[in-house]
């Protein structure tokens, strides 16, 4: 897969701190942030970039009109407080729109939709599996993970989050059903959004189990069959 890249755009620094941080928790390659505008369509006149995340207000030159400018050569996710510039947003046809303050999910679920536009419906490729451990390409590193340090998953939509007995914390492209079909059989399926790791299971409390004094929730479709791979037979 190829890696996909991406420039910030926004006039103001902790704004442009708070994207470079949820940009630096994916595999997405960050190339520059641009405080001027101007100076981020000049990069992008020279350069190919496959996401742009802009803001809307700015002095020197408007984000929709950067974005009007420069359509159709990359992915542009709008970033505003304003809620009023959406509809003219969405008119553009830009990728997304998200409005300050924005959370780390809902920052993924906007660059799902720039990677699927970009690569058409992109299939998972950021996890290579081995027999004692996995290669898994994150914070713009590849990361070998022995399976024997990793407590559970967390499904993000179209991306997951391994917890490892260190308390790190691994965010990359793929989904838990591919990760159900390729795990070693001590990982468990256990809820629709969580695969544990059973040897690392300390404790269940009602319909919880407690990994690392971490509380994941059992689904009612997964309950049985969970319980008795884990737990065998009650």
């Amino acid at each position: 897969m190829k890696n996909i890249t991406c420039i910030i755009i926004d006039d103001e620094m902790p704004a442009i701190a708070l994207l470079e941080a949820f940009v630096g928790k994916t595999s997405l390659v960050h190339l520059q942030s641009f405080q001027n505008p101007l100076e981020a369509l000049e990069f992008l006149r020279d350069n190919p970039v496959d996401i742009a995340f802009c803001d809307i207000q700015m002095k020197e030159l408007s984000g929709l009109s950067l974005a009007e400018m420069k359509m159709g050569e990359c992915q542009f996710i709008m970033t505003t407080a304003y809620e009023e510039y959406a509809l003219k947003g969405y008119e553009l046809n830009v990728c997304d729109y998200l409005l300050k303050p924005f959370s780390f999910e809902r920052f993924l679920q906007a660059v799902n939709k720039a990677i699927k536009n970009i690569n058409n419906d992109l299939p998972s490729s950021e996890i290579k599996h081995r027999k004692d451990f996995i290669l898994i390409k994150a914070d713009q590193k590849l990361h070998k993970l022995p399976y024997s340090e990793i407590l559970y998953v967390e499904g993000l939509r179209e991306y997951v989050n391994f917890i490892t007995s260190n308390n790190k914390e691994l965010i990359t492209l793929e989904s838990l059903k591919n990760l159900e079909n390729n795990l070693p059989e001590n990982f468990i399926r256990v809820h629709k959004s969580f695969i544990v790791n059973r040897d690392k299971v300390q404790s269940l409390y009602g319909n919880m189990l407690i990994i690392n004094k971490k509380e994941i929730p059992i689904g009612k479709s997964y309950k049985k069959v969970a319980l008795e791979k884990i737990f065998g037979k009650l």
